[in-house]
């Protein structure tokens, strides 16, 4: 049994198990209810102090769900290393201070042989933008396998066409670890970012990585959000700016919900 352990537990989040846990309960807070089926999230992947409180403002609507979701896909971009296509790794589990998640590894072993695909411990070992999403989760929801897909080199229907048919099964939930505009000054960066939110809400699959870090992520979502007739709902629009950080050079924050009418 091999297990990714948590690589920025005490950096990006609360390493302690009973802090980690009361921050989150704070912030996810009531259970409100949507009606329709939630299938996607798009949530920010910069440390808690600067986008857990946006990111929670998503993930909680999960809690009233989480009977239904079994299955996570997590899909972010690759910080560390650049490569062609999308990199799963070979852990049977991944950690973090709330316990371990087993990961998906029938998906991956049929996966692995195909083209676009490889499968590396290496790249997953440090990377952030899919472990921060891991608490949360393991907050909202019961039990569940994940399937965390990173993203290099690689066009979004790629993509699309490697998640399709596993997106398809209503117990399985889509999410997007992405962050927006990087190191502009306050009010720009919210001009680009409403922008960049303006293409998303039009289903538009064509951002770039200095709109959105998580591109290709986001727009795989939309090309299948949008064939399916998934409905998008923006939850919360913010920049560090606004949370933990100056005002000179921003990140920008968006936290979205992507539901299917029952």
């Amino acid at each position: 049994m091999s297990i990714r352990n948590p690589a920025v537990a005490g950096s990006f989040y609360d390493k302690s198990p009973e802090s980690l846990k009361c921050q989150l309960d704070s912030w996810l807070g009531s259970e409100p209810k949507i009606e329709d089926y939630i299938r996607a999230l798009i949530v920010p992947h910069a440390g808690y102090i600067y986008s857990g409180k946006v990111a929670a403002q998503a993930f909680r609507y999960l809690k009233s769900q989480a009977d239904r979701i079994h299955k996570v896909i997590l899909i972010g971009p690759s910080h560390r290393f650049y490569f062609t296509g999308c990199a799963l790794p070979s852990a049977d589990f991944f950690s973090t201070p709330l316990g371990k998640i087993p990961i998906d590894t029938e998906s991956i072993d049929k996966f692995k042989n195909i083209d676009d695909i490889e499968v590396s411990d290496q790249v997953h070992a440090f990377e952030h933008c899919l472990e921060v999403q891991l608490p949360f989760l393991q907050t909202c929801l019961d039990q569940f396998t994940l399937l965390p897909i990173l993203t290099s080199n690689v066009s979004p229907v790629t993509v699309a066409n490697l998640i399709d048919s596993l997106w398809q099964d209503e117990n399985t939930l889509l999410v997007i670890s992405s962050d927006l505009s990087h190191y502009h000054p306050y009010t720009e960066a919210q001009k680009i970012d409403r922008n960049t939110c303006t293409l998303i809400e039009s289903y538009e699959p064509s951002l770039s990585p200095e709109q959105a870090c998580g591109s290709t992520g986001i727009n795989t979502l939309l090309l299948l959000a949008k064939q399916r007739g998934y409905q998008l709902k923006r939850v919360e629009l913010k920049n560090s700016g606004d949370t933990a950080g100056d005002k000179e050079r921003v990140v920008g924050y968006v936290s979205y919900l992507i539901s299917e009418p029952k």
